[in-house]
C-alpha cells in the first residue's frame, strides 16, 4: 500500500521517549525513496500517455499518486526533522562531548554528526560574544536553582577543578565536595559528578 515505509518511521519516533534517540533507520528512508522514484516514474508515464492519446481516466490515478509523493515527501521531512531537534537537545543535556551509547546512533552517512559539530560551534561562538566580551554558558542552570551550592560525589577520578575564588579541588573517586551548582552541572551530566541529596 502507498506510503505505508514512511509511516513506519514517523511511527518509530514516535514510540520514542523525548529523550531518546533511534538509530537512524537508513534502510527504511532507501525503501521510501525507492517508493517515491517508482510513483514519479509512473506519473510520468502516464501524464505522457493521457497528453498523446487524450485519456482523461488517467487522471484520478495521476492525482493519486501525486498526493502519495506529497505525502512520503512531508513524512519523510519530519521524521529528519525530528532526529535534528532531538540531535539539537542532546548538546544541551549532555554538553560539548556525547556519550558512547549517544554518538553511536548519530554516526553514519546521513551527516548528522556533522551537523552536531556545526550546531555546536555556533552555539558556542553564540555563548562566547555574550556577557560583555566574557562569554556566558547559557546550557547550564536551565532551570533555576534552589540553592547555590550542592553536595556532589565524585564518581570517577576526574583530576583538578579549579573554582572562581581560585580554589582547587581535586575530584577523586568516592570522594564528596560542596561545590557552586553552576560549576558542576556539565560534570553531573558527563558522569563525572553525581548530585548527593540527603
Amino acid at each position: 500500500m502507498f506510503c505505508e515505509k514512511v509511516l513506519e518511521l514517523v511511527r518509530e519516533l514516535h514510540r520514542m521517549s523525548d529523550g531518546q534517540l533511534p538509530a537512524f533507520n537508513e534502510d527504511g528512508v532507501r525503501q521510501v525513496l525507492q517508493e517515491m522514484e517508482a510513483l514519479f516514474e509512473q506519473n510520468q508515464t502516464d501524464v505522457n500517455e493521457a497528453k498523446a492519446d487524450g485519456r482523461s481516466e488517467l487522471i484520478p490515478s495521476i492525482k493519486l499518486r501525486h498526493c502519495c509523493l506529497l505525502r512520503n515527501q512531508r513524512c519523510l521531512t519530519a521524521y529528519l526533522y525530528d532526529r535534528l531537534l532531538r540531535i539539537r537537545a542532546l548538546r544541551w543535556e549532555y554538553g560539548s562531548v556525547l556519550p558512547p551509547t549517544v554518538r553511536f546512533h548519530i554516526i553514519g552517512k546521513n551527516g548528522l554528526l556533522q551537523w552536531f559539530s556545526q550546531y555546536k560551534k555556533s552555539l558556542a561562538s553564540f555563548m562566547k560574544s555574550l556577557g560583555n566580551g566574557e562569554g556566558l554558558d547559557i546550557t547550564q542552570d536551565t532551570k533555576p536553582p534552589k540553592s547555590l551550592y550542592i553536595q556532589v560525589r565524585c564518581v570517577k577520578d576526574h583530576g583538578e577543578l579549579e573554582i572562581d575564588d581560585g580554589t582547587v579541588i581535586l575530584l577523586k573517586r568516592n570522594s564528596q565536595h560542596f561545590l557552586p551548582r553552576w560549576k558542576c552541572e556539565q560534570l553531573i551530566r558527563q558522569g563525572v559528578l553525581e548530585h548527593v541529596i540527603s
